[in-house]
């Protein structure tokens, strides 16, 4: 694999260069990585539970979700 690379631009030449991050940034870079797909995965698991809880509420009620939008629109 190929180290990451950063650009940075230069507004006032309009220049470009491109280099490989150092140690610090590509620590950071990871970490940033890894908390991303922590918080990807947090946020999965609260979709799901959201979603289950309404279905536990849908089967109480005897009725498809199809239904209920029907009766709130």
């Amino acid at each position: 694999m190929t180290t990451p690379q950063i650009t940075i631009f230069d507004a006032l030449t309009g220049k470009s260069v491109i280099r490989d991050m150092n140690k610090t940034e590509l620590e950071q870079h990871e970490a940033d990585i890894a908390e991303s797909k922590k918080e990807a995965a947090a946020q999965a698991k609260a979709d799901q539970a959201k979603a289950d809880k309404r279905q536990i509420i849908l089967d109480r009620l005897g009725i498809t979700n199809d239904e209920l939008l029907t009766i709130l629109s």
